[in-house]
């Protein structure tokens, strides 16, 4: 039986703070709305462009979509006070990254989803996209664990405008005027050709790469482009930076990417061995909240 994970004031004194200000410095055009179940669990998996999305995509969670939007947040962050009274009042799940205890996480995640009917928005790729064009990157496989295991639906989320409000690596906002943010829902991902199969390495990467390819599909179409034919590897990026010694390549393709994909590396690593392999799902906001 689904249990209620937030305070229903808190929510409304959050959401009309929140609503004003996003009215304020976006312009939103939202589409698929319809793909986004109104009661259940459901995971939605979204691009990462901006440390600005996270408000944007639950601002269309929350006013298109009909749901309240969980998040994972990084541990710190409910050190603080009056942040940490709201997150745990409003339902949000914290991550302490990069040890044992992001296994706590998961098993959260997994809960809100299964036995409270939340919905968790994700960013499969765990931090923003390095790409130089800002296309979806290689994503980690939490995403994919967690709709296998618990069987709740995916739903993809792309957008497209955040960068021009906070483009990430800068601490510079810039909300006048005000900015066309595009976002839209496509239809739950057809994950049944690996429900009935064994969940190893094999199988999550490709049932992630699935899900990627749907996001990417979608923001393909927001934006009236072709998407690259490969995406974007930030590891591989590393790895043929180190090779060739060119210690400025990556970060003079893909911005500030150089610390975020030897972080990334590493803490995949890390993870990897705690977990047995299986890489944590993230909503960014970790290494993001960080380095921001």
């Amino acid at each position: 039986m689904a249990e209620q994970r937030e305070s229903r004031w808190v929510k409304a004194v959050v959401a009309a703070i929140v609503r004003p200000i996003m009215v304020a410095v976006t312009k939103a055009e939202w589409q698929g709305a319809h793909h986004i179940p109104r009661e259940g669990g459901v995971i939605i998996a979204a691009n990462h462009l901006s440390m600005a999305d996270p408000l944007t995509i639950a601002h269309y969670l929350y006013v298109a979509g009909g749901r309240w939007p969980t998040f994972t947040a990084k541990e710190g962050v409910f050190r603080i006070p009056v942040v940490k009274a709201v997150a745990n009042s409003t339902g949000q799940i914290p991550v302490k990254r990069g040890s044992t205890d992001a296994i706590k996480a998961l098993h959260e995640a997994e809960k809100a989803l299964t036995r409270d009917g939340a919905s968790v928005i994700f960013y499969p790729e765990g931090t923003c996209t390095r790409d130089p064009d800002l296309w979806p990157m290689v994503a980690k496989t939490g995403v994919a664990r967690l709709a296998l295991t618990t069987g709740v639906p995916v739903v993809p989320v792309a957008h497209w405008g955040e960068q021009h409000l906070l483009r990430y690596g800068t601490a510079r906002l810039r909300p006048f005027p005000r900015k066309r943010v595009q976002v839209a829902a496509g239809p739950p991902v057809d994950l049944s050709a690996y429900r009935d199969q064994p969940i190893t390495a094999t199988v999550l990467k490709e049932a992630t790469a699935h899900i990627m390819r749907e996001i990417t599909a979608l923001q393909a179409e927001i934006r009236g482009e072709e998407p690259p034919a490969v995406p974007f590897d930030p590891k591989e990026a590393r790895r043929e930076r180190l090779e060739s010694g060119a210690e400025g390549s990556v970060a003079g393709t893909a911005g500030s990417g150089v610390d975020g994909a030897a972080h990334g590396a590493a803490e995949d690593a890390a993870q990897g061995a705690a977990r047995g392999g299986e890489e944590i799902p993230s909503n960014g906001t970790g290494e993001d909240a960080a380095r921001s």
